[in-house]
């Protein structure tokens, strides 16, 4: 008690100032203890400013990142499924999920590549790390994952990756309709074919408007048959390896309504998987070649297919009939060059005879006979000569002479000197064979009511008679033999042509084409296969005949009945091959 009392008695001898008599001391104190509390008053509000702006920035970082996941999800909206015209299925979406990495957020990109790499097959280790440093708010690592590899990935416990839900396309049936259905990127768009084609109908602007996110879709039904156009597809694909050929291809058309029942171009791809790489990582561009689609996206001159043409042209313009003669006995010399028949008769030719035995002579005079205008009218009315009109994007427009001369109209009466797409020639060749009426073609369901209400009367339906007369007398006495099948009635008429390689003709390499129609006494198809440089073919010839032929005949054969042709056997010269449509 009493040392207690020496201390404060002590301290309030310090705390007096023996100059003023002020008590000074304890005031001192207050100000200092005031300077401590501001002082900690500072340290705390830079560290909650630190705190907060800290938390901003992350809150920042969480906009840009939602802000990048919401601007995919619009680009990862449902498809509509493709059917083809039984139900059967061509395209579906497949729920998958996809890795993104929040790279300000990864604490050890080193550490999180050795794990990733132990997961995901083929890691490019230098692509990822860059985008796990580049100091981001989201990158893309891996698109479309499978589930075992999800649940890896999240076992690895690796802080700043997640996953999101994406859609993926599927073609159950692979490259058999690849030129047809089209294929998608990895953000699911369209990229050709009718995968392209409804996105410019309107899909692209659902989905930027978000409203095909999750949503059912109405499936869409194509006119193809799945096991016409598998068949179509496995016999050009072996023409192409049998007959060592740069290409091949076939379509079958409905002469009435317009509908392409199937369509094929080889090389083709697999649109589950448009693009390869190589061992070295770049990619095969051998294996994207099979994306050109022959049949519409190509044109070609169509050799003595184009006769058909030619031959209607004089019936309808009534310059000729079915009992007019030719003289074929000799070449024709005009404007410098010689027109002159491959195995010629050296004779008088009836129009039959001209039609079976090919004649460049007899095609060329009933083309002077009408007159250049005349010739150039008629093969635009047919469209062969214009941009065809259907679904399917990247149409190649056909290719003429600038100025019609009498040499040009001579040469393209016989396939030379003009070029068209097949797809085109086929729709063309519907006309002649239907009654007259030009039906412009298509990959949608189409009703015969429908396609009539769009058609245009191009022949005389006498002129239709004439040239199903013309077709079947060529499918039994020439060289549409090469394409007959028993039972199926097969009209049809070969062409072969030099191919052109540079702007010049090649003497030795062919372009070979065979249009057909069955049955003949009512035709209710049109099929047309070429064979593009074959370095052989049947018995080893290497014209349409031994070629282009065959695969007709393989296709009717094999599809006929699935078409619902009724097979009917009976003399050749039955007369209801000459009844009228």
């Amino acid at each position: 008690m009493i040392s207690f009392v020496i201390r404060l008695r002590s301290r309030a001898h310090f705390a007096v100032q023996s100059k003023n008599g002020a008590f000074v001391g304890s005031g001192r104190r207050r100000q200092d203890a005031r300077q401590r509390i501001g002082i900690l008053i500072a340290i705390f509000a830079v560290a909650f400013l630190a705190v907060g702006g800290r938390l901003i920035q992350y809150g920042l970082d969480d906009v840009t990142a939602t802000a990048s996941l919401r601007s995919d999800l619009s680009a990862m909206a449902s498809r509509p499924d493709i059917l083809d015209r039984n139900g059967l299925m061509l395209a579906t979406d497949l729920n998958m999920v996809s890795l993104y990495a929040e790279p300000r957020r990864i604490v050890d990109p080193d550490e999180a590549i050795e794990k990733l790499a132990t997961v995901i097959p083929n890691l490019d280790w230098n692509e990822t790390n860059r985008r796990l440093r580049s100091g981001s708010a989201f990158q893309w690592l891996r698109r479309h994952l499978t589930p075992r590899q999800q649940a890896d990935i999240m076992a690895l416990g690796i802080p700043g990756l997640g996953f999101r839900p994406e859609k993926r396309r599927f073609y159950p049936g692979g490259a058999i309709a690849s030129h047809i259905v089209g294929h998608v990127n990895i953000d699911n768009m369209g990229l050709a074919g009718m995968e392209r084609y409804l996105d410019q109908q309107g899909l692209i602007a659902l989905r930027e408007a978000g409203l095909t996110s999750g949503m059912a879709l109405e499936p869409v039904r194509l006119s193809i048959d799945l096991r016409v156009q598998a068949i179509v597809r496995d016999v050009v694909a072996k023409a192409m390896t049998d007959y060592k050929a740069e290409a091949a291809g076939a379509v079958v058309l409905d002469v009435a309504t317009g509908e392409v029942l199937a369509m094929a171009s080889v090389p083709d791809y697999d649109p589950n998987e448009p693009s390869r790489q190589l061992p070295d990582g770049s990619v095969d561009k051998e294996y994207e070649k099979g994306w050109f689609n022959r049949m519409s996206n190509a044109t070609f001159e169509m050799g003595s297919t184009f006769k058909a043409f030619t031959l209607a042209m004089g019936l309808d313009a009534g310059s000729i009939n079915l009992n007019s003669v030719i003289d074929a006995s000799s070449p024709i010399r005009m404007g410098g060059f010689t027109i002159k028949d491959f195995r010629g008769k050296r004779r008088p030719l009836s129009i039959p005879e001209v039609f079976q035995y090919s004649s460049n002579i007899g095609t060329a005079t009933i083309a002077d006979m009408v007159g250049i205008e005349g010739h150039q009218a008629f093969l635009t009315k047919l469209g062969l000569l214009t941009k065809m009109d259907t679904e399917m994007p990247g149409v190649a427009t056909p290719t003429q002479p600038r100025t019609w001369r009498k040499i040009n109209s001579a040469t393209i009466s016989y396939g030379h000197g003009a070029a068209t797409t097949p797809l085109q020639t086929a729709v063309a060749a519907a006309a002649l064979l239907n009654g007259g009426s030009l039906v412009s073609p298509t990959f949608m369901p189409r009703s015969l009511e429908e396609a009539s209400g769009g058609a245009v009367q191009v022949l005389a339906e006498k002129t239709s008679a004439d040239m199903r007369y013309l077709f079947t007398w060529n499918g039994l006495n020439g060289s549409g033999r090469s394409a007959q099948v028993p039972g199926f009635r097969v009209g049809g008429k070969t062409g072969t042509a030099d191919k052109v390689i540079n702007g010049r003709y090649a003497t030795n390499i062919n372009f070979n084409a065979f249009l057909a129609g069955f049955p003949m006494d009512k035709p209710r198809y049109v099929v047309l296969s070429i064979v593009d440089a074959p370095l052989t073919g049947e018995n080893g010839g290497r014209l349409a005949a031994y070629t282009a032929g065959p695969v007709v005949r393989e296709i009717i054969r094999r599809s006929g009945a699935m078409l619902g042709v009724q097979p009917r056997f009976g003399t050749e010269d039955d007369p209801q091959l000459l009844v009228d449509y």
